[in-house]
């Protein structure tokens, strides 16, 4: 778990992580959201790895 302090689009703040937008689901404060959508200091985000196979 970690925690960090940001404002602004889910692109940005992956970006900043250094994580593949197209390899993870972003939830936030229990609802799955698009890299598109924001957030605020005070939302709880979960960052989910996408997991596939065959």
């Amino acid at each position: 778990m970690m925690e960090k302090k940001f404002s602004g689009k889910i692109i940005v703040l992956l970006k900043s992580l250094d994580i593949n937008p197209t390899s993870v689901l972003v939830v936030k404060n229990g609802s799955l959201v698009t890299e598109e959508d924001s957030v605020n200091d005070d939302d709880s985000i979960k960052i989910l790895n996408v997991i596939s196979g065959g």
